[in-house]
């Protein structure tokens, strides 16, 4: 039995030279350090934002997280998804005179989308902020080769001409050729792939823009995206503007 064992791991390490180093590679990576004032007390805290590679011949990130310390030598630790091109931004989003910690990381995926994470630690008491999500949004087929995009209940809805895609929705069984839709079927909404901070003005401070793509019958059938700019009040999101932007 032994043998059995040891002769296994033996053409593992054959066939995986890689595999028991990648396994072994643990120790903890200083991404970056930041000095910034996250606590409201007037003095910069040192923030080591640390991660654990997957493994020695990748850059992904399968363990993220910062340690904060400050002057007088308390300590706290936020951790995070994993991910490419960990970063940290220290910006007032929830607008109470004290920057907030807002991470992000690349998923590294197909479609472009990002981990992001927000945080206070005013008044030296660590609080996640959930991010916006867009709850409304709705898409589906049409006759005529005609897509309906319902960004709000209250907006009118856009209309997407896909006739230029005809002949691919006719063989997908979506439309006959007449353009009669076969079946009721919706269109793909992905999750918010970006959010970038954005500066409304002085008085006002900071708020977020997301972007969301929207797909016809498969991912890469790109339809356009939403845009959507974010304010932080009264502690929720609340939606300044959202357009529709068809993709090229």
């Amino acid at each position: 039995m032994k043998f059995v064992i040891y002769f296994t791991l033996f053409l593992l390490f054959i066939m995986h030279p890689n595999a028991v180093g990648a396994e072994s590679n643990t120790e903890p990576v200083l991404i970056e350090t930041y000095e910034a004032d996250v606590t409201g007390d007037g003095q910069s805290e040192i923030i080591e934002l640390k991660g654990i590679l997957f493994s020695s011949d990748t850059n992904y990130y399968r363990e993220v997280w910062i340690d904060i310390t400050s002057v007088h030598d308390e300590q706290w630790t936020i951790t995070y998804e994993g991910g490419y091109d960990p970063a940290i931004q220290f910006i007032d989003l929830n607008h109470d005179e004290v920057q907030d910690i807002f991470y992000q990381s690349a998923t590294g995926g197909s479609g472009g989308l990002y981990n992001y994470q927000l945080h206070t630690l005013k008044n030296e008491k660590v609080k996640e902020i959930p991010l916006p999500e867009q709850l409304h949004l709705r898409g589906k087929f049409m006759d005529d080769f005609k897509i309906e995009i319902q960004l709000s209940p209250d907006s009118e809805p856009y209309i997407v001409d896909v006739r230029d895609r005809s002949e691919e929705y006719i063989q997908l069984d979506i439309y006959d050729d007449e353009g009669r839709l076969l079946e009721a079927t919706s269109v793909m909404i992905d999750p918010i792939a970006f959010f970038e901070p954005v500066l409304l003005s002085k008085s006002k401070g900071y708020g977020l823009k997301s972007y969301q793509q929207i797909s016809g019958a498969y991912h890469a059938d790109q339809l356009g995206t939403v845009e959507t700019l974010w304010y932080y009040e009264n502690d929720e999101w609340i939606i300044l503007q959202t357009e529709w932007v068809p993709s090229k």
